[in-house]
């Protein structure tokens, strides 16, 4: 399976993308060729090589001759519905520009189906999202992760003054994501780019394993004191397209000073926080103290108030934080009838088709004591009816 991970070093923008995608290997008359699927006239699209702190890296620059100022949401996707694009190129732009509208209409305060695109309502953002998705398409890239994006502080202009960075666009479109702050005072995320990485992206964080076939750079505009451009590693993963990988955060800390009493309130309060999971293990630390490892699980999103907690509810006076890839397979839950009640059941398919299963404890525990049977038969039981269950 091939994927995708942008590297945002210096932000992320609709022709950065484009660009990186080119020097990707992406044939610039397989671009056009999409694109013009479109069936939209007035702009050219120039690509050429440029240097960015002596990195050679590729520029593609949309020129356009639009009179059309700005455009409302339903005019988008009415030049979107009425391409010859493909089915499901149409239903991605759409969904881009929908999440577009929507942030735009909560900042403005207007209704989403009056709300005045501005800028992102140009020639350039249809192309550069519609060109985004062609060119994934084409490289056959089947999922996109992203680095966590850079943000700067500062001032622009736009449709309606100076607005400040990152765009109140931007960042209602970045929400959930992993972001860090930059000393840089420009604009290095552009709404185009926020939206388009958010719509694609898996996930946000470090490399995912991959085996690494291509390497491409997309510039952009400006030059700056770091490299302008977006990295673009292109490689495959032998692993099933249906597992499920995930970009994840592992927070953990050593104790040796706290009330054992307390573990366990400790433990409810991240779980029910949103931590994935949370684990004790038992260590030896200096001095020869026993203490404890402590390790949470976690989305990144919600790593920052899972930290609170732990600074809060423990002693502990510092966090590690690693970021972790997941692989893990998809399942269902079926409710499997016994003779002593409902018991929910975790099932998964692996490769050779065989499936695992796993009885929810809790619904075992119960029938168990409920019915005085060894909690172990009632296991059993479960694991029994839900193969059955299965069988054709």
């Amino acid at each position: 399976m091939k994927i995708a991970y942008f590297d945002c070093l210096a932000g992320a923008s609709g022709d950065m993308i484009l660009g990186a995608l080119l020097d990707a290997g992406l044939s610039d008359q397989d671009l056009l060729q999409g694109i013009n699927a479109l069936d939209l006239s007035g702009f050219d699209l120039n690509i050429h090589t440029v240097y960015k702190n002596g990195i050679r890296a590729t520029k593609a620059d949309i020129q356009i001759e639009d009179n059309v100022t700005e455009r409302r949401l339903p005019d988008i996707v009415t030049i979107i519905q009425d391409s010859h694009l493909p089915d499901d190129i149409k239903k991605k732009s759409i969904a881009i520009f929908q999440r577009i509208g929507l942030v735009e209409a909560e900042i403005h305060g207007t209704p989403l189906q009056k709300v005045h695109l501005h800028e992102l309502g140009g020639l350039d953002t249809i192309i550069d999202v519609v060109g985004t998705l062609v060119g994934l398409d084409i490289l056959d890239v089947r999922q996109v992760f992203a680095s966590p994006l850079p943000l700067s502080r500062g001032y622009t202009h736009g449709e309606h003054g100076v607005i400040p960075l990152p765009a109140p666009a931007t960042l209602a479109l970045l929400e959930g994501v992993p972001v860090a702050g930059s000393d840089l005072d420009i604009e290095l995320v552009t709404p185009t780019g926020a939206a388009l990485l958010t719509s694609l992206a898996k996930s946000f964080g470090p490399i995912p394993i991959m085996t690494l076939k291509t390497i491409g750079y997309g510039a952009g505009t400006k030059d700056l004191p770091i490299p302008n451009v977006i990295r673009l590693l292109l490689g495959t993963q032998q692993t099933d397209p249906n597992y499920i990988i995930e970009n994840l955060v592992i927070l953990e800390t050593n104790i040796d000073d706290l009330n054992p009493e307390i573990y366990e309130y400790v433990m409810t309060s991240l779980l029910e926080a949103g931590a994935l999971d949370v684990t004790f293990n038992p260590i030896q630390m200096k001095k020869n103290r026993p203490g404890i490892l402590l390790q949470v699980l976690c989305q990144p999103k919600d790593a920052e108030k899972l930290t609170s907690i732990l600074i809060t509810e423990t002693s502990t006076l510092g966090i590690r934080k690693h970021f972790v890839e997941r692989i893990s397979i998809p399942r269902t839950i079926q409710i499997i009838e016994t003779p002593y009640g409902k018991i929910r059941v975790k099932i998964a398919q692996l490769q050779d088709g065989s499936n695992k299963y796993a009885p929810e404890y809790e619904d075992c525990r119960t029938l168990a004591e409920t019915n005085n049977i060894p909690l172990l038969d009632i296991y059993k039981l479960a694991e029994t009816l839900a193969r059955d269950f299965l069988s054709p």
